[in-house]
């Protein structure tokens, strides 16, 4: 006969197997916290870490997947983590991240020997940035503007930049010839404009404002400067926007996708104002180091072997014929502007709560100049994922302008979202 084990059941009782533990409360990200406390507060960050990227697709510390329609501001031209950017940066990184430019390093000289081809000019200088890239090529309008008969130190009569309203540098008036014309004196070394502006919201010199520009540089012997920092190296489905023009800049600047991803800069220059310089008048202390110039040389066979100057044509293609179909859906947009994958939708309301639905949904794209929603998707995209795009921002569209109709209404369709939407913007 069995006898009874004198050991406790370990079963629970019924109603202590069913009682739930509160749920315990999500403590706050401390790199929030750190950056929050400690980061100079010269951005309106979303709330969230992003950690990595596939493509043109990109992942938050949560795990949340992004299709990525602003490519980190034009930068991320081959999306993220492209396997042969990957293996340069890995093969370099144990040889060489930085080496002074007194010395040559392995990629600079065949760096520079591929911009040329790509522009039709015939030097390049290479920076750290844009920004370096700027202020090299404003040194070199001034340095040109100089006769030899000007004292070294007295004011030089030719020492006067124009530039275009909604640039990140001027004030003339966006594709406005007679005030062009009026401001053109012999004062003027240099114009300084954005073949495509992009924080002014994707808008396109024209071809008349471009020619009247070239001319008169050429006139007043200044310079014309082409800043092709965000719009060049394939973002319009040429190699630089100034492409589609007949006459050449003497300067054309370029930077964010050079390095797919690492800093790097460049300013493009004709051989008569290479002639201007000499050693010592200029220099950088990172521009041109031998792992971003590897990147930017791989970046640059890239875009040639897997022909993604077409895939650029086509793919904005698409886009803008699906924005134009959602268009006739939504009477607040205004206008679509576009250059290949560069691409602005203007609205007739506030755009900074579109920007925060889209990413609610997976989507990131960026606000402009209040009203310009812009689109700066990677050269890779695929058709597939233009319409990926087209249905997630139909989704926003909708969602969006429910919830701002009903915030005007006065109704309690979720009017602090919006509110709260626009303060994140």
């Amino acid at each position: 006969m069995m006898r009874k084990s004198s050991k406790k059941s370990s079963k629970v009782p019924p109603a202590q197997k069913t009682k739930k533990l509160p749920a315990p409360a999500s403590r706050p990200d401390v790199r929030l916290a750190d950056a929050e406390k400690f980061l100079l507060p010269t951005y309106k960050r979303q709330p969230v870490i992003m950690t990595h990227g596939r493509g043109a697709y990109v992942f938050d510390s949560t795990g949340k997947k992004y299709l990525d329609f602003l490519g980190g501001i034009a930068v991320n031209a081959l999306g993220h983590a492209h396997p042969r950017i990957v293996k340069v940066i890995r093969r370099e990184a144990v040889r060489a991240i930085h080496l002074s430019n007194l010395y040559h390093n392995a990629f600079q000289g065949p760096l520079a020997h591929k911009l040329v081809e790509w522009s039709g000019l015939d030097r390049v200088f290479f920076a750290n940035s844009g920004t370096e890239a700027i202020d090299g090529a404003m040194k070199l309008g001034r340095l040109y503007g100089r006769t030899p008969e000007e004292p070294v130190g007295a004011p030089a009569k030719k020492h006067r930049f124009l530039a275009l309203e909604n640039s990140f540098h001027g004030r003339t008036r966006f594709n406005d010839i007679a005030d062009l014309e009026a401001k053109f004196d012999d004062t003027v070394c240099a114009i300084l404009l954005e073949t495509v502006q992009g924080e002014g919201g994707i808008y396109p010199v024209s071809e008349a404002f471009w020619n009247r520009a070239r001319s008169l540089a050429t006139q007043h012997s200044a310079l014309l400067i082409a800043d092709e920092i965000q719009c060049g190296l394939g973002r319009t489905g040429r190699y630089f926007a100034y492409q589609k023009f007949s006459s050449k800049p003497d300067i054309a600047l370029v930077a964010k996708p050079l390095a797919a991803g690492l800093p790097l800069g460049a300013i493009l220059t004709t051989e008569g104002v290479a002639s201007r310089v000499s050693p010592g008048m200029h220099g950088t202390t990172f521009g041109g180091g031998p792992l971003a110039c590897a990147a930017a040389l791989e970046f640059l066979s890239i875009v040639e072997e897997e022909k993604l100057l077409e895939n650029t044509r086509a793919r904005g293609a698409e886009l803008c014929e699906g924005l134009k179909k959602l268009a006739l859906q939504f009477d607040f947009i205004r206008e679509i502007r576009a250059e290949g994958l560069m691409i602005g939708i203007e609205l007739s309301i506030e755009g900074a709560p579109f920007v925060a639905e889209a990413m609610e949904r997976g989507l990131l794209i960026n606000c402009t100049h209040d009203f310009t929603l812009r689109l700066l998707p990677p050269f890779i995209i695929t058709r597939a994922q233009v319409r990926e795009f087209i249905k997630l921002f139909e989704t926003v569209l909708t969602k969006t302008s429910k919830q701002a109709s009903a915030s005007a209404s006065g109704t309690s369709a979720g009017p602090e979202r919006v509110a709260q939407a626009v303060g994140r913007g």
